[in-house]
């Protein structure tokens, strides 16, 4: 995925400036095929290249960095490298995307999205998750690999916009007790976290914009307007969708669902209750 947004960018910026294949290949000494297979996702492109391209392209030093970040390849530098051996690629990927986010926008229908789970309640699904099975031991490496994402990610820079509905906070997973601890977390993140909107979308709300999807989470990367990213999860992997189109259509939706939302002010009274 990461791979396509950088191409999907790199074949805009290139056609903007009026660029042939056999120009872009000029630049690197390269054949165009590479250029191709680079612009289509088929393979990766070192950040010394892709710096080369975006400088004759006339993209922005800032932009320059937030495709870099993208580009880079798994392996370097980042919490995801101790949990290897319990995190799939594809997440991998998709973590190091969600690491480099400038804005985060995710919608829950029926749990407690990952980046606010308090231990228990992680470890809750993760029990309920028949793709453990009885490996405990692994189980517990995903609830520690989760921990250090949310490290990572509520402890940085970017912002965070959570819905989440109603029927989350209802259903008791882990028994009471872990219930109880989880609401009290999230309404600590209401009073004492400025960089995260959360609000509670209630039943009473009636049909909303996201009624056909159960969980969606849109990325938006820093001084790159034009880039982004939806990733609808699933049971066996999840979906991605990365045309300006489609990012945009559920913005929008993203925007519609807070509007239907409860206040941040009655969501915290919601959760106090």
């Amino acid at each position: 995925m990461r791979r396509r947004l950088v191409g999907t960018a790199l074949r805009r910026y290139r056609e903007n400036v009026g660029y042939a294949l056999e120009d872009a290949a000029k630049v690197l000494e390269c054949d165009r095929s590479k250029i191709s297979r680079v612009e289509t996702g088929q393979r990766g492109i070192r950040p010394k290249e892709l710096r080369e391209l975006l400088s004759e392209y006339g993209v922005s030093e800032n932009e320059q960095e937030a495709l870099v970040s993208l580009a880079r390849r798994t392996g370097q530098h980042g919490w995801w490298e101790h949990y290897a051996d319990v995190l799939p690629e594809a997440f991998v990927d998709y973590v190091i995307m969600e690491t480099t986010a400038a804005e985060i926008m995710t919608y829950e229908a029926q749990i407690v999205p990952d980046l606010l789970q308090t231990a228990d309640y992680a470890r809750a699904i993760a029990a309920a998750d028949p793709g453990y099975g009885t490996d405990s031991q692994r189980a517990e490496a995903v609830v520690a690999a989760k921990a250090a994402r949310q490290e990572a990610i509520l402890g940085g820079s970017g912002r965070l916009g959570v819905v989440i509905g109603e029927a989350a906070l209802r259903q008791e997973v882990g028994g009471p007790d872990v219930m109880a601890a989880q609401l009290s977390r999230l309404g600590e993140v209401v009073t004492d976290y400025p960089s995260i909107t959360l609000q509670v979308l209630p039943f009473c709300a009636g049909a909303h914009a996201a009624a056909g999807s159960a969980s969606l989470t849109i990325l938006r990367f820093p001084d790159t307007p034009s880039l982004g990213v939806v990733y609808l999860e699933a049971l066996a992997g999840g979906v991605y969708l990365e045309s300006q189109a489609d990012v945009a259509q559920y913005i929008r939706a993203f925007a519609m669902l807070q509007a239907s939302a409860l206040s941040i002010a009655a969501t915290a009274r919601l959760l106090r209750g």
